[in-house]
This record gives C-alpha cells, structure tokens and sequence, in this order.
C-alpha cells in the first residue's frame, strides 16, 4: 500500500497492522560515471519492490531524496543537508508518523552519510516516545542488511560496497542504465593503506574510525573498482537486497512494541 496514494483515513486505519517504509536517499556527485540520483534511485526502487512483494505488510511513504552528503560538496553536483538539520528532519519526519498511529516504521537507508544522523534521531524518538507511544522504529541499510552479498561473495570481485564503485555501477547498469556513463569510467587515486582505515574498504574495522572530505580520499569522488560493473552483477545484487529486505520486513511485523519492563513482576 502506497502512503502518499492513500488517503489520511486509509493511512491511519491500516496504522496498527502495516510496516510503515520511508526510504533514505542522497543527491550526490557519484564520480565522473554515475547519475547524482544513485542511492535514491537504488533505494527507492528496493522499497517499491518490497512493497509489491508485501502489499499487505508494508505501507510504503515517498522517498526522502536529500541526505547528508556535505562529504562530497567540493566536487559539485551535490544537494546536502547538514548532519545536524538531517537529524531534524527525521525526528520531525517520524514523529508525524507516530503522531499519526504508526508504530512499526523503518527507515530503509541508500547512503552511508546518513547513518550517523539518523542513529542520533533515533535516540531522540525513544526518549520522546517509548512511554507515550510505544513505537518501535528502525533504521536499515540495505547493503549491511545483506551482509555477505554487499562484502565480496562472488560474483562480486571487489571487497565491499563503497562509493560509485563496482556495487553501486552494477545495480545502476542493471536498474537504470541511461544514468550510466560507462566510457567515463575511471579507477580514482586513493590514499595507501595503512592497516587500520579502509579507505578502499578492504580493511577490517579495528575500532578506529577517521572522516574525511572526499576529495581528501579519492581523486575523482568515486571509490573501489568500478570498470568491474557489470548488469548482471547488478541484478544478482538487487536481488538478494530485495530478498533480505523482505524477510527483515516480515520478521519486523512480529516484533513486539516497547514496553516498561520495570513494571513487571
């Protein structure tokens, strides 16, 4: 069931037994091959497939498409909100939904910027509404929520989703591949590795964790290997995304909602 198809009345009376879905996107520069629209396209496509797949589960809001990206802002092409205002605005975006009646939400993320900002909203909605409400809300990324698929299982012949890499270009060649300039493909200079940050994610996480600005990371805004997308890997990503996404949104239904455990005897 579409949200932003349905009326206020259907929304509202469907509130207890649906999933509600709000997909997390980014406008962003993707190197010199790869439409600005990546993670919100990638994304949004994942959420409208699970939607037709459980039609009865899942009421499916439209797709953020501005994320966190100020990351990426030397290189042009790119619409940001800041850590702090992104925050903000999932705070105020859920908290409509739980005002609403909502109490299943997940927040199915397309770009790794927005993690951290909308962990601290997160947070802020359990402070504000575990007693009152008693929503349980989570937030899923795709790529994580698949695991292996998305960190070097064949056919996949790089170690892990980065950025515009070989992941991202084989799901974009498979979904969508007139945003996809392949002749200017171009493997970015990236810093050396140093045995603690994966600048190319092929470092196991150690506990330390560095940010930088892209353009202090990659040469060209992209990242990984991809020359090594490929349509057909892409599918079999999106695939197995779709699948993992279903059975977390099946599972997900189940969940009990929040509850006072000091209370019980």
């Amino acid at each position: 069931m579409l949200f932003y198809a349905s009326t206020s009345h259907d929304n509202r009376t469907k509130a207890q037994d649906r999933v509600i879905l709000l997909p997390l996107g980014a406008i962003e520069q993707h190197g010199p091959h790869l439409s600005v629209s990546t993670d919100t396209d990638i994304v949004t496509q994942l959420a409208l497939a699970a939607e037709k797949a459980l039609p009865d589960t899942v009421l499916l809001c439209p797709t953020l498409p501005f994320g966190s990206s100020h990351h990426h802002l030397a290189f042009g092409g790119t619409m940001s909100l800041a850590p702090e205002l992104y925050t903000q605005v999932i705070i105020d975006l859920v908290q409509s939904l739980v005002l609403g009646g909502h109490q299943r939400i997940v927040l199915l993320n397309g770009h790794g910027g927005n993690i951290t900002p909308v962990k601290q909203a997160l947070a802020v909605l359990s402070k504000r509404f575990d007693a009152s409400h008693q929503p349980t809300i989570a937030l899923a990324t795709y790529w994580e929520l698949a695991g292996r698929v998305f960190a070097g299982e064949l056919p996949m012949e790089s170690p892990a989703l980065s950025h515009a890499c070989e992941y991202e270009t084989s799901l974009m060649l498979h979904l969508f591949p007139e945003k996809v300039w392949i002749d200017r493909v171009e493997r970015a200079r990236r810093p050396a590795r140093n045995g603690y940050i994966g600048w190319e994610d092929d470092e196991p996480y150690r506990g330390v964790t560095v940010f930088k600005q892209t353009e202090c990371i990659s040469s060209n805004g992209s990242s990984g290997e991809p020359q090594l997308g490929t349509a057909e890997k892409g599918k079999h990503l999106f695939d197995q995304a779709l699948a993992a996404l279903v059975q977390f949104l099946e599972s997900f239904k189940t969940w009990p909602l929040s509850d006072d455990l000091t209370t019980k005897s």
